[in-house]
């Protein structure tokens, strides 16, 4: 509907009240100078200036559906700078997590100071319109977003120093809170995975084996975590596999678990009886995590692996069955490099009954023998369940574990040391389970010799 020109104001009046608005303008800049002192005027106009040359980057929680790793993180440090003088935080308990995960709340707002230059953080939420008139989900509707903002003249430091640093910080602070999880085959899970909390109490403080080899296995553990760029600049997947073999008894799971704590590794453990093909090996090696230990006990009898002339032979169902060379195309095939700084173990009884194609480097690069026990071993032992380190009966036991060679595994000997808090009774029931097992060895090289 168009509007008639006897409505409009005239030439005359609009310049009336141009005139009017610049008198008042001038009156009120004179009244402000004489009233509002210079220190409150320079102040409230450097703070115009300073808004002018701020720049705000948007962080979003979501980008689509996809979560955006920039806002977890950032959310993640930020909540380790929250101090006293913060008035509101926002405090979760994910599940099968011991920690309290703390965060800013919703509006709120952080300083931060990084390399000498201040940035403020505001955590900015808000309601997203409904669609379709439908009342949507409260998790759903909410929109949260990180913003961060700063003097235009560090934006290059943002961007490739600070953001960056923050996704470091963040990765530090997760493996301090990891809690480390077991992973078991499960056709019904996520990635054919189920998981719980792993609370195993082993570490190689607690562990009964050879000084040495307990370090070898801690250093080559530690040169293997550092070697990212070595493993790259040679050409090979970065990972590492490792051989436990030993009569039953003697520690290797808990060796496993020790690893894995010492680590902060997950432990995926894999039984290759549920595993029913090769390819359900191959989906179950993409569901495993980086940084994590893929573990396959009793290798040598957990499933019967055919030997690889077979394999060329016409089958009458394809894929029907796991095969060496599935396996082996597992451990160090292309199928390998899905996921880094990943460590394979294997467990047997018997090292002997391993294909060759098995036991070689890149496959299984340090054997450990799981050994029965030794006087060092019974020590630590010793300590760890009665918290001795000396006693009159040492002696004796020495003799019996490193002189008569006694074959007892550390599993026998702790069973033992459980039996009493009385050192001087679990000592002695050790002596005599010791002599026990010397007398069966030399009557069976007795029988040996008289054959």
């Amino acid at each position: 509907m168009w509007c008639s020109q006897e409505n409009l104001p005239s030439p005359k009046t609009i310049l009336s009240a141009a005139a009017s608005l610049a008198a008042s303008a001038i009156l009120f800049r004179t009244i402000a100078n004489d009233l509002i002192p210079d220190v409150v005027q320079n102040s409230f106009y450097s703070r115009l200036q300073k808004l002018s040359s701020q720049i705000t980057v948007v962080v979003e929680e979501l980008d689509g559906l996809t979560p955006n790793e920039m806002f977890e993180a950032a959310n993640l440090y930020l909540g380790t700078l929250l101090s006293t003088s913060t008035r509101r935080i926002k405090v979760n308990k994910p599940e099968k997590e011991k920690q309290l995960l703390v965060t800013i709340d919703k509006n709120q707002g952080l300083v931060d100071c990084f390399k000498g230059v201040n940035f403020k953080w505001v955590l900015v939420s808000s309601q997203k319109p409904a669609s379709n008139g439908k009342r949507e989900d409260h998790s759903q509707s909410e929109v949260r977003q990180l913003e961060l903002s700063f003097h235009k003249k560090h934006r290059d430091m943002v961007l490739s120093s600070y953001l960056p640093y923050i996704l470091n910080k963040s990765k530090e602070i997760k493996e301090e809170r990891k809690v480390v999880k077991l992973h078991t085959v499960d056709y019904n899970g996520t990635d054919y995975w189920g998981s719980i909390n792993l609370d195993h109490p082993a570490t190689f403080d607690t562990m009964a084996m050879e000084p040495e080899i307990k370090k070898a296995l801690i250093e080559d553990l530690d040169r293997f975590r550092e070697r990212k760029e070595y493993y790259r600049r040679v050409g090979k997947a970065w990972k590492r596999g490792y051989l436990l073999f030993g009569p039953p008894g003697t520690g290797k799971s808990s060796l496993v678990a020790a690893m894995a704590n010492y680590l902060k590794f997950d432990i995926f453990d894999l039984d290759l009886k549920e595993v029913q093909c090769n390819s359900d090996l191959r989906r179950l090696l993409i569901g495993t995590k980086s940084r994590s230990i893929l573990v396959i006990e009793d290798i040598d009898c957990s499933v019967e692996l055919q030997n690889r002339d077979a394999e060329n032979e016409p089958k009458t169902v394809e894929d029907d069955k796991i095969t060496l060379s599935g396996l082996l195309n597992f451990i160090d095939g292309l199928w390998s490099t899905c996921g880094e700084e990943r460590i394979i173990v294997f467990t047997t009884n018997r090292k002997d009954r391993l294909d060759p194609a098995l036991l070689r480097p890149g496959r299984m690069d340090l054997h450990i023998h799981m050994s029965y026990c030794t006087f060092s071993g019974f020590k630590t032992m010793a300590y760890n369940y009665l918290r001795i380190q000396e006693h009159p009966l040492f002696g004796d036991i020495e003799k019996l574990l490193d002189y008569y060679k006694a074959q007892a595994t550390p599993a026998e000997v702790a069973g033992e040391l459980l039996k009493s808090d009385d050192a001087q009774v679990s000592l002695q029931g050790l002596i005599t389970l010791l002599q026990s097992k010397n007398k069966m060895e030399t009557a069976w090289q007795d029988i040996t010799v008289g054959k």
